[in-house]
């Protein structure tokens, strides 16, 4: 692979504008090499039997030729003499004064000069633009750090009090005096034995919490001497010299353990560092859990309870949320470090390029300032990876190295062949299945029977279902996959948890094996005519649409860790917060689900047939009194509905916290869509109605205009007039414009096929419940294409703002004034 496409590919897709812009570069080069190739074409030679021939571009031999000259060209490097360098690179302060770099192109008389100057002009440009972007991601990795710090402060005081409630710091200063002088003693006399031995530089940020004496952090240095190359018997006389004893022979020869064991008198009273306890006074927990109870109590202003309870519980709690601090934070860090990294080489192969196209040596003095400068020399991000993972192996997973790097570092997830086995098994079991579905209603003639009439009317609503969730399915498997391939960062946008994302192969196993279930079961029970003697269909096969959908709902309410069990439980959890939508902090995948459950009105409907169809157990004789019970006619106008008011109490939750104008207008919009579906849905129950015919009309086009309007221009971005891309955003990850019109122009015909309920289209070869199937499943499909371009804008969003991190709640909450006064 070329670097230029390794380059794109290893970018954080938020940062992409931060990075050094590659294309451009080799874009401005191109013209370089067309100018010289005009004004200095290669020349044409003859061999000695007349042939002529181009000198070559590649693979030029120049080794020889270079000997014999008798003035080679040196690179600047290696001549003094300013006058041979092509350029002079000098770091200088800009106006919003920050340092940059600023190139002199020296050989502008050259023929073509113009040119180069240009590309170093441009070079500067986007060094700069690196080089800051990257200095204030350090410093909000370095604040980010010391926030990190007094949080991990705050833990080991609560751990000790934990353990031990009744530990109090202690008061006698004699004590404190004493131990802190030998502690000052042993440091002092270490120096002094050791004339060799630096001074350890203090730490200031990320500091790893130590919760032994120092001494003991003193005698883990010493360690790591000895391991580097110093003598045992040397080792040993300066710890004899630091703790001013003699130590028996015996207990000398066995090493370390030995010097631990003389140095418990020692630390009799407590082996730790004395614990800064005095921080819980400044500290309390923060209630990061929204349930509904925590959402009623603030709106009606209960106060939370602010009072630390040093129980094991609150102590889980705050160690897993400080360990999804660290694992976030650790994710950014290596970020940064791979932004830098990238950059670098991106610099270098570019300099490269311009020496082979130039024949100048710019490259190696230009790339000395950029290592010199602080994109190349700082290790602030280095030291502080460091510093995470030593603590997050010591105070999160109990020194295990390997258990803490799983932790903190997940491997990425690797596809696997066993997946893709299994879908090409099931897709063709499911090719199989309809095949012998068309067959078996076309050998039998099952549409010519007595009994299909009764089937349409019971069977089909039963079955559709099936074919809803698995189109949506479908839908969602070709949206993964073209986010995928336009570098749609959708794991974070949902907020997955890293490595649990299913990728559109996973999906698209699940679709093919609810599809197997549900041909199955309509082979199984493809019967349109009753047995005369009792009257009844066969009761078992009957079940069988039931035993499909219980079967689906055992599998995702599985607790065991077995069929995706991450991605099941977190569609449970927003499946959640979209029925206790009000009392439950929006997130973005939350009012996704939402919108996704209000194309599926018809399955809806469906779940609320398979309801009364096996309660009223009139199932055995397919009894289809279900569509014209008074009870079942209202939940049809109810449940219809409950989808659309998930999603306006979601935007009136919205309205409250964020203050936002624009949730109102969208909690507006699924209004007018409510009032909408439910005089559609009274105009179908009384069609002799004009009333209801005019208002379902009325109410059904504002919601339409309404809400196509909203797809295009907000929740796409589309339909600037000033936009560099007529009609469309300035930034556009599609290449191709005309899919874009041509999705909006979808979009608008989708949106209006409610006309069908209103205007009772009837198509003679259709049945009424496939028309209406047909008509939902092309919502589904409107859906699909809406949800791509959602997630698209939002995307474009977070890049222009360079989010490319969730924000992670901390446990604890500080008092900044209290602390300053202390």
């Amino acid at each position: 692979m070329k670097f230029g496409k390794e380059f794109t590919s290893q970018m954080v897709p938020e940062w992409q504008g931060a990075y050094m812009d590659y294309e451009y570069l080799k874009t401005l080069l191109k013209e370089i090499h067309l100018f010289k190739l005009k004004t200095k074409p290669p020349q044409l030679t003859t061999n000695s039997h007349g042939l002529t021939r181009r000198l070559t571009l590649y693979r030029a031999f120049s080794g020889l030729t270079q000997r014999n000259t008798t003035t080679p060209r040196v690179s600047p490097s290696t001549n003094p003499d300013i006058e041979s360098q092509p350029i002079l690179v000098n770091s200088v302060k800009k106006p919003d004064g920050e340092f940059g770099l600023e190139t002199m192109f020296l050989m502008t008389s050259d023929e073509g000069g113009e040119y180069e100057l240009v590309y170093f002009r441009r070079l500067d440009d986007e060094f700069n633009k690196v080089i800051k972007f990257y200095r204030g991601k350090v410093d909000e990795v370095m604040k980010e750090a010391a926030v990190l710090n007094k949080q991990m402060d705050a833990l080991i005081a609560f751990r000790i009090k934990v353990d031990d409630p009744h530990y109090e710091w202690p008061d006698s200063a004699k004590e404190m005096t004493r131990l802190a002088s030998d502690v000052a003693a042993s440091t002092a006399s270490l120096a002094a034995s050791t004339p060799g031995l630096k001074a350890s530089k203090r730490v200031t940020v990320m500091d790893m919490i130590e919760e032994e004496i120092s001494l003991e952090a003193q005698l883990d240095e010493l360690s790591a001497d000895r391991e580097k190359g110093k003598r045992e018997d040397e080792f040993i006389q300066e710890l004899k010299e630091i703790n001013s004893k003699n130590y028996d022979d015996k207990k000398v020869d066995s090493g370390n353990r030995g010097v631990q064991e003389e140095l418990k008198p020692l630390n009799s009273k407590r082996a730790k560092r004395p614990a800064p306890l005095e921080i819980l006074n400044h500290v309390i927990i923060n209630n990061t859990l929204e349930t509904p109870r925590s959402s009623i109590r603030g709106i009606l202003n209960v106060p939370n309870q602010a009072e630390l309870k040093f129980s094991k519980e609150n102590l889980n709690k705050v160690e897993e949320q400080l360990k999804c601090a660290f694992v976030e934070f650790d994710h950014k860090l290596r970020l940064l470090k791979s932004y830098s990294f990238l950059n670098i080489m991106a610099f270098s192969k570019i300099m490269k390029k311009y020496d082979k196209i130039t024949s100048r040596y710019a490259s190696k003095s230009y790339m000395k300032m950029v290592e010199n400068s602080y994109l190349g020399s700082s290790e602030e991000v280095v030291k502080v990876m460091d510093r995470v993972e030593a603590t997050f192996i010591k105070h999160f997973s109990n020194s295990n190295r390997k258990k803490g790097l799983s932790i903190l570092r997940p491997k990425a997830k690797r596809e696997r062949h066993r997946v893709t086995f299994s879908l090409g098994f099931f897709a063709g079991c499911t090719i199989t299945f309809i095949f012998a579905l068309v067959v078996l209603i076309h050998a039998r003639r099952l549409l010519k029977k007595e009994g299909q009439e009764q089937y349409m009317v019971t069977m089909f609503p039963l079955y559709s279902l099936f074919a809803f969730i698995v189109l949506h399915m479908f839908m969602y498997a070709a949206n993964i996959y073209f986010w995928r391939r336009y570098r749609v960062n959708y794991p974070f946008i949902f907020g997955f948890k890293e490595g649990s994302a299913l990728g559109y192969r996973e999906v698209l196993l699940v679709a093919f094996g609810f599809a197997v279930l549900a041909l199955a079961s309509i082979l199984a029970n493809l019967d349109m005519e009753m047995d005369p003697k009792t009257g009844d269909y066969q009761r078992f096969t009957e079940l069988l649409p039931l035993g499909v959908v219980v079967l689906a709902l055992v599998i995702i309410v599985c607790p065991f860790n077995i069929i995706f069990r991450s991605s099941r439980f977190f569609l449970l959890t927003c499946a959640f917060h979209c029925i206790c939508a009000p009392l439950y902090k929006v997130a973005l995948a939350d009012f996704f689900l939402a919108d996704q459950l209000t194309s599926q009105v018809q399955a809806f409907r469906s779940v609320e047939f398979y309801i009364c169809y096996y309660g009223s157990g009139g199932y055995a004789h397919r009894d289809s009194s279900c569509s014209s019970n008074d009870m079942n006619r209202t939940f049809h106008y109810i449940v219809a509905i409950i989808p659309y008011c998930s999603r306006l109490l979601q935007c009136l939750r919205r309205l409250v916290e964020e203050k936002d104008g624009m949730q109102g207008l969208n909690g507006l919009k699924y209004f007018a869509t409510i009032v909408a579906v439910t005089t559609r849905t009274m105009y179908s129950r009384s069609r002799d109605s004009t009333e209801w015919y005019i208002i379902a009309w009325a109410a059904s086009g504002v919601a339409a205009a309404f809400g196509t309007y909203w797809d295009l221009v907000l929740d796409w971005g589309l339909l600037q007039r000033n936009s560099k891309n007529r009609w469309l955003r300035d930034k556009l990850l599609i290449p191709h414009h005309s899919l874009y019109f041509g999705a909006m122009i979808l979009n608008v015909l989708l949106r209006f096929a409610w006309l069908q309920t209103v205007l009772d289209f009837q198509v003679s070869f259709l049945h009424k419940q496939t028309l209406i199937t047909i008509v939902a499943s092309l919502e589904i499909i409107r859906r699909g294409i809406w949800n791509f371009f959602r997630l698209e804008n939002e995307h474009l969003n977070n890049v222009g703002k360079y989010r490319a991190f969730k924000s992670v709640p901390l446990p604890f909450h500080y008092d900044e004034d209290e602390d300053k006064e202390g």
